[in-house]
């Protein structure tokens, strides 16, 4: 059946969009944890409609505002979670747990800047998608809507295409703040980010749907301003630690110069 609309709902630190259809209902992404409540009473109550309409969530990379709701919406509603074709946990090892600890802080941080009340955002650092699927392929269930693998942010981004309308949802790929385009943080590999920025501007899509920036139309010349200013270093916790205290280093030296003299 033909699409009923795409709702932007108002999650907690992030955009949340649902595709409505007469029959069914799929969630653009899997949100934060504290999500799954209004999200369920939206389709209840606004929508009048069951739960269980509920049959696709798809996670386009693991951040908490992204991943954090998935298994709890399937727990409730009985859905299918998509995600990437990966082997490998986004967080695995000692090393990814710490990141997933950092990352749900930085959860809060960004909910404290917005003001928001605190909410639970704790999640399983690891995802087991009932279906993957790789770039190009349909959504199971929605055909009208395509797979595309925009990585940079992370190792495994994804972006979704409604084929008919060009409407795009590219999640962290690209954050509106105010009047301005900003690249997401984390970027772990510049180069894949500037060509995902790219493969989507090639797509001259009629919306693109942000998860921090709503939804909008996008020029060939807003893109191509933004991509030449797309960061050429990566962006990390790591590489901006290792930046300051380079920073600090050097500054350092050179007053201990100027008192030497």
């Amino acid at each position: 059946m033909s699409l009923c609309r795409i709702v932007r709902l108002e999650g907690y630190i992030q955009s949340t969009y649902l595709a409505i259809y007469p029959d069914k209902i799929m969630l653009l992404d899997g949100g934060c944890r504290a999500d799954v409540p209004m999200v369920l009473d939206y389709i209840k109550s606004t929508l009048q409609r069951p739960i269980t309409d509920l049959k696709v969530v798809v996670v386009t990379h693991m951040h908490p505002d992204h991943a954090g709701g998935a298994r709890k919406f399937r727990q409730e509603t009985g859905c299918l979670i998509v995600s990437t074709d990966k082997k490998d946990q986004w967080y695995g090892g000692i090393g990814g747990r710490a990141m997933h600890f950092v990352d749900i802080n930085l959860g809060y941080y960004v909910a404290r800047r917005q003001g928001r009340p605190f909410k639970n955002l704790y999640y399983s650092a690891s995802l087991k998608p009932d279906i993957t699927v790789t770039d190009g392929e349909l959504v199971p269930e929605f055909d009208e809507w395509q797979v595309l693998e925009t990585p940079g942010h992370t190792d495994r981004d994804l972006s979704l295409l409604h084929l008919p309308s060009r409407q795009v949802y590219t999640a962290d790929l690209i954050i509106k703040l105010r009047h301005k385009f900003v690249a997401p943080f984390p970027v772990y590999d510049p180069k894949a980010y500037k060509q995902s920025l790219k493969k989507i501007r090639d797509l001259k899509p009629s919306v693109v749907m942000m998860a921090h920036g709503r939804e909008r139309a996008m020029s060939r010349v807003e893109f191509d301003e933004f991509i030449a200013q797309a960061p050429k270093y990566p962006r990390t916790i790591k590489d901006t630690i290792k930046h300051k205290l380079l920073w600090r280093k050097g500054r350092n030296r050179h007053v201990f110069k100027q008192n030497r003299r």
